[in-house]
């Protein structure tokens, strides 16, 4: 690994955290839906875009920033508990980079929506089952909640990361293609 890829892994990772602090200080990472829960959070979506575009140590990182986040400026008892609010959230870009590196040569589109939806479910079920694990809620509860908030968590996910990629490899090509001019 040469060092502009870790710049770049640095940078991505630092960039990626404060977006995601930045969508919960503005509450623009939380999106209402028609569901008991009420909004449909994105908070996780640096995390599983900094594990597509840099691979699971980035990804972690990103997710451990916006589990301290969560952590930092919990209100309710289950996100005052670090293995609720922070342990699942470094999965999230780990097991999105699993599922996009594991996909990508055969369908890069189909890669990027496995791994939205693979990152989002491991954020939804790894802290709803840590949250019942640890008695907050009750495994009925746990599968109710994950549900009616986790499939419009999934399918919001899905449009950003493809939206997000298919830019981000738009203005790529177009970098490369300038560089290789000069």
């Amino acid at each position: 690994m040469n060092v502009d890829t870790r710049i770049r892994g640095i940078v991505i990772a630092g960039v990626f955290a404060s977006i995601s602090i930045l969508l919960g200080i503005t509450r623009l990472g939380f999106i209402p839906v028609p569901t008991p829960a009420g909004n449909a959070t994105i908070m996780h979506v640096p995390a599983i875009l900094g594990g597509i575009l840099e691979g699971p140590i980035v990804g972690s990182i990103i997710g451990l920033g916006f589990g301290i986040f969560s952590f930092s400026q919990a209100t309710i008892p289950m996100f005052k508990d670090p293995l609720v609010a922070i342990l699942p959230r470094i999965f999230v870009g780990v097991v999105a980079w699993l599922a996009y590196a594991g996909l990508k040569r055969l369908n890069v589109m189909a890669a990027l929506v496995v791994s939205a939806v693979a990152g989002t479910l491991t954020n939804t079920v790894l802290v709803l089952g840590m949250a019942a694990i640890r008695g907050y809620l009750s495994p009925a509860a746990a599968l109710a909640i994950g549900v009616t908030h986790g499939l419009p968590e999934i399918v919001v996910a899905v449009i950003i990361v493809v939206a997000v990629m298919m830019a981000w490899r738009g203005v790529e090509g177009r970098s490369r293609k300038t560089h290789s001019d000069l």
